[in-house]
């Protein structure tokens, strides 16, 4: 990094102002050495002093600047995420709950002043999400959504229930951290691309240029589709940026089932297949299986009202964090 931009950094602006001043305190004394030959043999042991500091200093700044660079690149601070829902068992109610979660979550990515972009998305025959994905992003995303990820069931009289009866169904969710860094190398000759018109409403150009992009990763099996953009390029290194991300996701769930039974009184391993949360609508009611917490008013939950979830979720984990 340059001096100046050590200067901007609120973190060691003060460290580079105390620089900067040793800066012109050499240049000072390098000037007076030059005119008087007397002072030289004097100026040096100052001058040693002052480039002795100044690098001191300097590597002061470098490891503040690392140090919050890593910070940073901790998933938990990621600021970018990408969240998908995919409807489970129960056919088109679930694919209508599927979508539900989603505007759930973007009604609580908006109070919390995040941008929301829908990726791609998969709609079933009454306008519900087979599946669909979006990206995220402000500061700290991830570290509040991240325990969202799992199965998440509703317990309901649908409104094309002639009979009355309750119907159980199911949609995952998954929180994938966007990170600054990639960690995983994806050899270019394992991805398969596709190329298709993406959908949307109105326009000259829809369904005219094939930006859509579709990337399969040949083998883990993951297949990432990115429609967001306008052009094929953009969608592609999205589609990239997601691939990476999924592949780390899995890599890291992986690892952490070897652990399983070590981590069984824990939290938010990030097992898409763990059953979380259950919304039962004739009860009023939402409970989250992993803390055995419940709570009510189900309407304003899903208007995004999730903060007393996320914050009893991140208080026990940071308990369990603590009492390591």
């Amino acid at each position: 990094m340059s001096l100046e931009q050590f200067k901007k950094n609120p973190k060691t602006a003060y460290l580079a102002e105390r620089y900067e001043a040793l800066l012109k305190e050499e240049r000072t004394l390098l000037d007076l050495a030059e005119k008087e030959q007397g002072y030289r043999e004097m100026a040096d042991d100052e001058l040693g002093s002052i480039r002795t500091e100044t690098k001191e200093l300097w590597n002061q700044m470098e490891a503040l600047v690392k140090a919050d660079e890593a910070l940073e690149e901790s998933p938990d601070r990621a600021n970018a995420v990408v969240l998908e829902v995919r409807a489970g068992a129960g056919g088109e109610e679930a694919a209508l709950f599927a979508e539900e979660l989603a505007m759930m979550y973007k009604k609580y990515a908006e109070s919390a002043g995040w941008l929301w972009k829908l990726l791609d998305e998969s709609r079933s025959s009454l306008g519900g999400y087979k599946e669909a994905s979006f990206e995220i992003s402000g500061k700290d995303v991830y570290g509040a959504l991240r325990l969202e990820t799992g199965v998440h069931r509703i317990q309901r009289v649908p409104a094309t229930e002639k009979t009355g009866r309750v119907h159980t169904s199911t949609a995952s969710v998954a929180i994938l951290p966007l990170r600054k860094k990639v960690t995983v190398e994806i050899n270019p000759a394992d991805i398969e691309m596709e190329f298709s018109r993406s959908g949307g409403a109105g326009g000259q150009n829809v369904n005219k240029v094939e930006t859509a992009v579709r990337l399969i990763h040949k083998p883990t099996g993951i297949d990432v589709r990115c429609t967001s953009e306008r052009s094929q390029q953009k969608n592609r290194d999205k589609a990239m940026v997601i691939l990476a991300a999924k592949i780390q996701a899995m890599k890291e769930e992986e690892e952490a089932k070897k652990y399983a039974g070590e981590r069984k009184n824990q939290i938010g391993t990030g097992d898409r297949s763990e059953k979380i949360r259950t919304y039962n609508v004739l009860q009023d009611r939402v409970t989250d299986h992993r803390i055995k917490e419940s709570w009510h008013n189900l309407p304003q939950i899903f208007e995004g009202r999730l903060e007393p979830i996320i914050d009893a979720l991140q208080a026990l984990t940071d308990k369990q964090e603590n009492s390591k």
